[in-house]
């Protein structure tokens, strides 16, 4: 399933472009994840001196979700409602309780400019949050002396986690075991072909070198191809090395990839259908004499795919949400939960503002006439909630343990969802779900009601 944020018509984009990992090549994202923490503990080790020790920490896929907020300074990780606003926070592998959250941030709103805080804005950072968490655990508890401080920690494992994607520890193993971490998606391929039958430009827009590129098209593309010989028959252009966001922000020429040995020359003129390294969105755009409009990009980083290219350059944008389709198995398992927890919140607001009025009437008036029923709704309330609790935790053990719903912080949605909803056009779990819809779709967006518009099921102050 596709879904809808902005209006978007298909008939009139002639070039549509894909990040490759976790877009159009899948990952068996645990098993990448579980890769990329024994990799990091490693290199903390052999890199950074830390203790021989952390080498046992073990791996858990749920201990972190996509949309979470890493504080350099406190060592906490948070989960933020879509006004930046801390809705869950965790020291460690222990959760904040509410008393001592506010005792820290007392009623602040997140700046996620400020450079103490690190965004997990894809499965890529999984691993690097939930070790994030174990190392602060470890400084916490058992090795408060060889874990250095929490800001350290944390600039410790993107170091070593930029090393890890530069010098081949990660990409050499995946290189070795594909069937062990890339998923085939034969739907996918096909459906690539569809588009290109209904004349659509397609092109690679990936950080990834030519090399790990050219890896994971040869494995996951060209066997299931029937209409073309090969991926680079079917993909009009391979820009590889692209270094976004800053492809969509820097003006970077393009070097020719020459595909039989991976070498380079500079790219004179304009360019051509073929394979790059570098380049920028400006010129692509301006050689190929294309309104912005006119080019959808796919990928799965809602700040190195969506963000920048939204503000920057204009292209129509679609965010490819891994986690969304156990998301949505999952809402649907409990909607007869929520239903029923939404029917008795029905019953308790209208009892709630029963009390303020009858409270603020005797305030006013210097009586007590309204305790005795004051003191009736209350306990009414209280039987509400008695039976609002345990359905409440029955929904969101649903949901991961930790953190609950990736798209939502409450009832509020949280801040990857926000910034889903902003700056996507459309959003799907996976490519496959777009590339089944005929090319000349019409996406439209619903009509969604304002705050003032939804009828408020509280008494009117009338």
């Amino acid at each position: 399933m596709v879904f809808v944020n902005r209006t978007l018509n298909l008939k009139r984009i002639n070039y549509i472009g894909f990040d490759m990992d976790h877009t159009l090549v899948r990952y068996h994202s645990a098993n990448f994840e579980a890769l990329v923490h024994s990799t990091l503990l490693k290199k903390l080790v052999t890199e950074k001196d830390y203790p021989q020790s952390i080498l046992s920490l073990q791996f858990d896929f749920e201990r972190a979700i996509r949309g979470l907020v890493i504080d350099r300074n406190l060592g906490n990780v948070i989960k933020l409602s879509r006004h930046s606003a801390i809705r869950t926070s965790y020291h460690g592998l222990k959760p904040l309780d509410y008393k001592t959250q506010r005792k820290l941030y007392k009623s602040t709103y997140i700046d996620l400019s400020d450079s103490a805080y690190d965004t997990v804005d894809t499965t890529f950072s999984i691993a690097f949050a939930g070790l994030f968490m174990q190392l602060v655990e470890l400084k916490e508890t058992t090795e408060p002396h060889a874990i250095p401080e929490f800001p350290v920690i944390a600039e410790d494992l993107n170091i070593v986690l930029d090393q890890a994607h530069r010098d081949g520890s990660l990409k050499d193993v995946v290189r070795d075991n594909l069937d062990h971490f890339v998923v085939k998606d034969p739907e996918a391929v096909e459906g690539l072909e569809k588009f290109a039958k209904h004349g659509k430009k397609l092109f690679v827009l990936t950080n990834s070198d030519y090399h790990y590129t050219k890896l994971l098209l040869d494995y996951a593309i060209t066997p299931f191809l029937k209409d073309h010989k090969h991926w680079s028959e079917l993909f009009e252009f391979t820009i590889t090395l692209a270094a976004k966001p800053s492809f969509f922000t820097e003006k970077r020429g393009f070097l020719r990839v020459n595909p039989e040995d991976g070498s380079m020359s500079n790219q004179n003129g304009k360019i051509e259908p073929g394979i790059y390294q570098g380049g920028c969105a400006n010129i692509f755009t301006n050689d190929l004499d294309l309104s912005p409009n006119e080019i959808l990009y796919i990928g799965d980083h809602i700040y190195g795919d969506i963000v920048r290219l939204k503000k920057d350059c204009a292209w129509r944008t679609a965010l490819v949400v891994e986690e969304l389709a156990s998301e949505v198995e999952k809402l649907n398992a409990t909607q007869t939960v929520t239903d029923e927890i939404d029917s008795w919140m029905h019953k308790k607001v209208p009892l709630e503002s029963e009390i303020d009025s009858l409270i603020s009437e005797d305030v006013e008036y210097g009586s007590k006439t309204n305790e005795k029923r004051v003191d009736e709704l209350i306990k009414e309330v209280q039987e509400i909630d008695s039976k609002l609790s345990p359905l409440i935790q029955k929904r969101q053990s649903e949901f991961n343990a930790l953190w609950g719903e990736v798209m939502r912080a409450g009832i509020e949605e949280s801040y990857i969802a926000y910034q889903v909803e902003r700056f996507a056009c459309v959003y799907m779990s996976r490519l496959s779900d777009l590339l089944k819809m005929s090319p000349r779709t019409y996406f439209r967006s619903m009509r969604r009601p304002l705050a003032h518009e939804v009828q408020t099921i509280a008494p009117s102050a009338e």
